[in-house]
């Protein structure tokens, strides 16, 4: 109902002209639109929605539209990049918007101006953020009063020969990172906004989901208007926080013939200094206990919690931690092969926290294991051999009592969609005693109904069925136990995500359809092998798993949350290099004919002479056969890489090469390599060029017509043809060949990309520059795929002198080992710089304490991605009870996360922590630092508005 207290002229008509303006910069081709709830905006039907025109501006490139709504209008709503077909390129991030209009409003203009919602202005909304590091400031209670236009209207008319020059302003902001308590207001250059002073600028009010708002009535002369947003813990004591860039402003055009009423203004988020946290990366196998059993276990992760909120840290990185049980031997022991991508592995499982009632001789039992298990590595086949033969038998005391109880049964309610073909494979796997479910006859097929009479509690086998339960549970209750204790004290449990699942898997049984078995994911050749990559998973099937909306990723990544607040994917170009090949007639018009020159291996005598020395005759009679041309073709047995290897390993020959095995089968895959162009699968006519292509003798022996040619069509497929595709990446891991193109779409999407300064990622530069990193970067010194810093250091002295000379800026011979003083040098660099997260392998920081480096670098590595067997076995050799008494290493590394301005947990001095006290973040500490000068911020991180 309009009340006389209104302007009088909004009682007569029943129509509102909305207006929405949007600074974007887009590319050509490229046009905004916006598409909601109403049929005005299509309904949620993009192709339907709202297309916006764009104007030219100064500084900006405006995209703007004008509808008439009736009265009450309301719609929910979100803007997206499209091209000349309406196909959607990009999204914003974020919560959708929605627009009310005022209680009352039944006539004039409302203009809406918005800003895009970049993901990175999302991401302290992710768990990690609102779940944990900043929990507390997300339960705020505070509301803001109902209809506070229409309130502003009735108490701020003004005198009646200016009331039709007033407009309404809704001022709207996101603070994720405010403090409990703390007021926001607007200052500005308006008296209405307090004329510059901020105590007497207009406050805002909270509305929920961190947002808060607060509107006024303006004069037209008061336009235009110059305005920042700021914090303050109590307005009369003067203090306040200034959000950092410019000014704010907010300019319109009245000299229109029908200015606006109302204007909305969504601001974006608050700006200030960039928040930036560190932590620890640590394999789970590679954690060390006074109470585990030959292998870091999941309630360990409460010790290595603690510890890491004494040393400053927010976060604890984690490899995977599913179950990878495929061959029964220590090749199980990489962990990014997993039998299950559901199922967590029993190799974490404490034997001790199973029950409470455990006899006295199976605890001594337990004991004596510990003590014959606490070698300097992991003894994989020995520790799950233990472990599963101690937890049959204390199965077998309690089964009937855990099995029927509540906690369990919920457990398997909410689990059994993955936990009985789990346990169903299990069983299977031990009785064929293969994982190779071709080999199981009929079960071989997955089904249903043969899935129910294998998990019949009538069968003979329910009791080893129902043991597989008993694990995942009690890993489940062990590892939600240390994720719940993290939360509580503000650490971050990042996980792992790898990409592919074993071939051999229950996910392969369950799921055939998903995964295209005849083919391989790997990777091209890059910093960690110049030879490429085969890792055996088959590639995935994306066509069927689109048709349930893949329902099979969503039910992953959910499993994945109940433990984890964040997690790394890993190689995640894998899942999205999704090439378009170039069609046989594009080559032919170049003048390219000859297609199995390119596309087959080029294996000229010269070469297996070079590779093989006087061994190359019996290359030739082994694995090879001649052509017309003097070339050499492989034979059909053995033209594959699987084939090579399996002759090489059983072949009639393989007695005349026992000594020289490993470097006969390198130069034999080699050879296989030695092509330009990739012939495709399932459609001959099409080709794409070999990744380093240049690199091959195949390519240096052709024509120079030819190799022109190819190099033009090299740069156009990888860094031209591919922007578009590239566009739809969800891409975490940007080390190796990256294009161009990546590294926008990632800051568009929130993606944080990792740094390691040994793989600098600025053509022609050896090693990166922290203090050059973006901010929406994870940096780190090394990681699990390299060598730690010290034995990065030791490997190479040349590279030791470029080091010393170029980042330490000294032309003194450097140390030949990497001294505490100098390990504190590298990782002060990456604790300063701008990247918003620091996380450090513990081994790296261990090199800051003499006393931790007496054993040898190498056996650091956790490993070697050229050794596609590497035992996955390194095990830190100081406990984690040894490291939270060492006063002086936890000193050492929180000086360093509190000298560079990281944000890092504190504990509640007040109560304490094992009696109900709570953790607290330092941020407004880190915040005051700041203000004050105390802590040096590096100003490469743009903090502009939008």
């Amino acid at each position: 109902m309009v009340t006389s207290e209104l302007p009088p002229f909004r009682s007569t008509l029943k129509t509102v002209t909305l207006v929405f303006k949007i600074p974007y910069y887009t590319q050509w081709g490229q046009s905004l639109l916006i598409s909601g709830s109403e049929p005005l905006f299509g309904s949620w039907d993009v192709k339907r929605g709202l297309l916006l025109s764009p104007v030219h501006k100064p500084d900006d490139l405006l995209w703007w539209e004008k509808i008439t709504v009736a009265s009450g209008f309301r719609s929910e709503y979100s803007y997206y990049v499209v091209n000349d077909d309406r196909n959607v390129l990009r999204w914003e991030a974020g919560r959708r918007r929605e627009v009310i209009l005022p209680e009352g409003t039944q006539e004039g203009v409302v203009e809406i101006y918005d800003l895009w919602q970049a993901a990175t202005e999302t991401l302290f909304f992710r768990s990690a953020f609102k779940n944990v590091i900043f929990a507390e400031e997300w339960c705020w209670n505070q509301k803001k009063p109902p209809n506070t236009i229409v309130r502003t209207l009735r108490k701020k008319v003004l005198p009646s020969e200016k009331q039709y020059g007033s407009i309404v302003i809704q001022f709207k902001i996101s603070c994720p990172r405010i403090d409990e308590g703390t007021l926001v207001y607007v200052t500005g250059n308006a008296s209405e906004l307090g004329h510059w002073n901020a105590q007497n600028g207009l406050r805002l009010f909270y509305v929920g989901g961190s947002v808060w708002q607060g509107e006024c009535m303006m004069r037209k002369d008061d336009f235009p208007i110059k305005y920042p947003f700021c914090y303050s813990q109590n307005r009369k004591s003067g203090d306040s926080l200034l959000e950092i860039g410019q000014n704010r402003e907010l300019k319109l055009d009245l000299t229109a013939g029908n200015p606006p009423n109302f204007v909305y203004l969504s601001d974006g988020s608050f700006r200030e200094i960039p928040w930036r946290g560190a932590g620890v990366a640590v394999p789970m196998f590679s954690v060390r206990s006074e109470d585990d059993l030959g292998v870091g276990e999941f309630l360990d992760l409460k010790l290595l919690v603690d510890w890491a909120v004494d040393s400053g840290f927010h976060l604890v990185q984690l490899l995977p931690v599913n179950d990878t049980s495929v061959h029964g031997t220590w090749w199980d022991s990489y962990p990014y092969s997993s039998l299950s991508v559901f199922a967590l592995h029993p190799l974490y499982l404490r034997l001790e926290a199973l029950s409470q009632n455990i006899p006295e001789e199976v605890k001594q039992e337990i004991f004596i294991k510990k003590e014959e298990l606490n070698g300097q590595s992991v003894d994989y086949e020995a520790t799950m051999a233990t472990k599963l033969f101690i937890a049959k038998k204390i199965f077998s005391l309690e089964k009937e009592t855990i099995l029927s109880s509540s906690s369990f049964l919920k457990f398997f309610s909410e689990n059994k969609e993955w936990l009985k073909p789990y346990a169903a494979f299990c069983f299977l796997r031990d009785f064929f005693e293969t994982s190779d479910h071709s080999q199981w006859g009929r079960f071989s097929n997955y089904s249903e109904e043969k899935l129910e009479k294998i998990l019949s509690k009538d069968s003979l086998q329910y009791d080893i069925i129902s043991f597989h339960y008993y694990i995942q549970f009690h890993l489940h209750l062990q590892l939600s136990e240390a994720a719940e204790y993290a939360k509580k004290r503000k650490v971050v449990l990042k996980g792992d995500l790898p990409i592919g699942v074993d071939r051999n898997s229950v996910d392969t049984w369950v799921y055939p359809t998903l995964f295209r078995m005849n083919t391989s994911t790997g990777a091209p050749p890059d910093f960690f092998d110049k030879n490429g990559q085969n890792w055996g998973f088959p590639t995935y099937n994306w066509e069927e798993m689109s048709k349930d909306n893949y329902a099979w990723w969503r039910a992953r990544l959910t499993q994945m949350a109940k433990y984890f607040t964040a997690y790394r994917i890993d190689h995640i170009l894998g899942f999205f290099r999704i090439w378009e090949l170039p069609e046989h007639d594009e080559l032919e018009r170049e003048g390219i004919w000859d297609f199995d020159r390119l596309s087959r291996p080029y294996i000229r005598q010269e070469t297996l002479q070079d590779k093989f020395g006087t061994f190359w005759p019996g290359i030739i009679a082994h694995f090879l056969d001649e052509n017309p041309n003097h070339c050499f073709q492989f034979k059909d047995q053995c033209n594959t890489e699987k084939k090579i290897v399996a002759k090489v390993e059983t072949g009639t020959g393989k007695s005349l090469w026992l000594d020289r095995k490993d470097k006969i089968l390198r130069g034999l895959i080699d050879l296989l390599q030695n092509i330009v162009l990739i012939r495709d699968p399932e459609d001959g006519s099409k080709f794409y060029p070999r990744f380093n292509m240049e690199d091959t003798s195949s390519f240096r022996d052709l024509d120079e017509h030819c190799k022109n040619v190819m190099r033009r069509l090299y740069h156009d497929y990888y860094f031209c043809r591919q922007d578009e595709l590239w566009h739809m990446l969800a891409c975490g891991e940007d080390l190796g060949f990256i294009p161009s193109c990546v590294y926008p779409v990632m800051q568009e999407l929130g993606l944080i990309g990792l740094r390691i300064q040994r793989m600098a990622a600025e053509p022609g530069v050896e090693f990166g520059l922290p203090s050059n990193y973006n901010y929406m970067t994870v940096c780190a010194p090394s990681c699990h795929d390299c060598s730690t810093m010290r034995a990065w250091w030791e490997e190479d002295e040349e590279r030791r002198f470029r080091f010393y000379r170029t980042v330490v800026g000294s032309n003194q011979a450097p140390p030949s080992r990497c001294i505490p003083e100098l390990a504190q040098f590298i990782l002060r660099q990456h604790f300063e710089s701008p990247s918003m997260w620091a996380i450090f392998p513990i081994q790296d920081l261990l090199a800051l304490k003499e006393e931790y480096t007496t054993r040898p670098a190498t056996e650091e590595t956790i490993n070697d991605p050229t050794n596609p067997k590497h035992y996955w076995r390194f095990r830190v050799h100081v406990s984690l009870e040894t490291l939270l008494g060492d006063e002086e290493l936890k000193g050492t590394i929180k000086d360093l996360v509190k000298e560079s301005g990281r944000s890092y947990p504190v504990r509640d001095q007040v109560k304490d922590h094992e009696a109900g006290g709570r953790t607290v973040h330092s941020d407004a500490e880190c915040k005051k630092q700041i203000q004050n000068g105390l802590v040096k911020i590096p100003l490469q991180v743009n903090v502009q508005s939008e």
